[in-house]
């Protein structure tokens, strides 16, 4: 008989569709949206991009801002990610409509997190 595993969430990893919806805090507590999606490169497997929903009203109206991953950390204490970000920084980040999906292509990546202060390491 073997023991019954949760394979939605272990000490180490998450399955996406428990990540998807995560409430998303700036450092002093303050609710900025939620983790829409993430973006994961096709041969590497690694997430590049967060795609937080912000702003609008249930859901209406709200942009789509990519956040590199590394911004992102897991805060237990409000059960959601935190970023370092403050929401005037994130109002003039780099962002798209529901109707006006970027390419995520490389010269996206490079104006992404160079908006941010990182490398573009894909």
């Amino acid at each position: 008989m073997t023991a019954d595993i949760a394979t939605d969430e272990t000490q180490r990893l998450i399955a996406s569709n428990k990540v998807e919806g995560t409430a998303v805090y700036n450092r002093e507590g303050e609710k900025l949206g939620s983790i829409y999606n993430f973006m994961v490169d096709k041969e590497s497997g690694k997430v590049e991009y967060a795609v937080l929903q912000f702003g609008g009203f249930l859901g209406l109206g709200s942009d789509y801002y990519p956040l590199p991953w590394d911004v992102l950390t897991y805060d237990v204490s409000v059960g959601g990610y935190a970023v370092g970000l403050d929401k005037a920084v994130l109002e003039k980040a780099p962002r798209y409509a529901a109707s006006e999906e970027p390419a995520f292509d490389r010269d996206y990546g490079r104006q992404v997190y160079g908006y941010y202060g990182m490398n573009y390491p894909f």
